[in-house]
């Protein structure tokens, strides 16, 4: 490599990379498909090697893009990351701050705490990114995440709340038309949601619920929040957080006694952060928002 490559030859790659085509990269990046195609021709002269192959699918990455990949991305995190920095003074509520958190949580209880914050801070902007894997806060991939398993890392500054309960709930309709069950052996007769790919939570809580495992349910999927929309529509019994099941009336909580499961919750962000402003109000406003949303 003779000279050092632009980053937007990198970001230009990198979207190339993750959509599989010039044209869903262009739109993504609101660039012209010529201009990106220079931006590729350009990066394969400067690392020597070509990226991409076209096949029937779009444009198909070589073992180098596959190699480059992480290091691109990475690039872009650090890039984002000093964008939400430079967006406002450390010492002001201002400016952009990046919280991740996982589906249902995102939808169910930021909301409103978000509201209330922005309604305090009208020249906070928030980023909200939904998954229910977990976020690298120490390559500032997010800010602040709200979390469901007790971080590894050091460096952070992490807050541990009271657990979510959790419990079998099923829609009235559901249980109008197959009944209710009267014991945990008694849920073979019923229609079943949960998972689709087991993760080492999923498989330590079968190990107390055999019952629940992947061969008795009837709907499989990986989307916690499609569970509870699945519970919501009356198609049958699943898992569900007790507070948002308290908040509404026609969904029953089934064998209180015989099925109980904690989340655990915790907070956290970079210790970096810890003297912004912006970044303090959001950690503190999440933190007492979801002690009582939770509770």
């Amino acid at each position: 490599m003779n000279t050092e490559p632009s980053w937007d030859l990198y970001r230009s790659f990198l979207a190339v990379l993750e959509e599989r085509s010039l044209s869903g990269a262009a739109r993504r990046l609101g660039l012209t498909q010529p201009t990106l195609a220079r931006h590729l021709d350009a990066l394969e002269e400067a690392v020597g090697a070509q990226l991409f192959l076209r096949s029937p699918r779009g444009l198909a990455p070589t073992e180098t893009a596959l190699e480059l990949g992480p290091y691109a991305r990475s690039l872009a995190t650090t890039s984002a990351a000093l964008l939400r920095t430079a967006s406002g003074r450390a010492d002001e509520v201002r400016g952009v701050v990046r919280v991740s958190a996982s589906d249902v949580v995102g939808a169910e209880h930021l909301p409103p705490i978000l509201a209330q914050l922005r309604a305090q801070h009208p020249e906070l902007v928030i980023e909200l990114a939904l998954s229910n894997a977990v976020e690298n806060v120490l390559e500032r991939a997010a800010d602040i995440a709200v979390r469901m398993v007790e971080p590894a890392q050091e460096a952070l500054v992490a807050r541990h709340l009271p657990p979510i309960r959790l419990g079998l709930h099923a829609h009235r309709r559901y249980l109008d038309r197959k009944g209710i069950p009267a014991s945990l052996d008694a849920l073979k007769e019923h229609d079943l949601i949960g998972f689709d790919r087991e993760t080492p939570a999923i498989r330590a809580a079968i190990g107390r619920y055999p019952m629940l495992g992947r061969p008795a349910l009837a709907l499989r999927t990986d989307s916690d929040l499609a569970q509870l929309a699945a519970i919501r529509a009356g198609f049958g019994i699943g898992i569900c957080q007790r507070p948002i099941a308290r908040h509404e009336p026609d969904l029953v909580h089934l064998l209180p006694d015989d099925f109980v499961l904690d989340l655990p919750v915790w907070i956290v962000m970079h210790e970096d952060l810890k003297t912004s402003r912006r970044s303090r109000a959001v950690f503190d406003a999440l933190v007492e928002g979801m002690r009582t949303a939770t509770a």
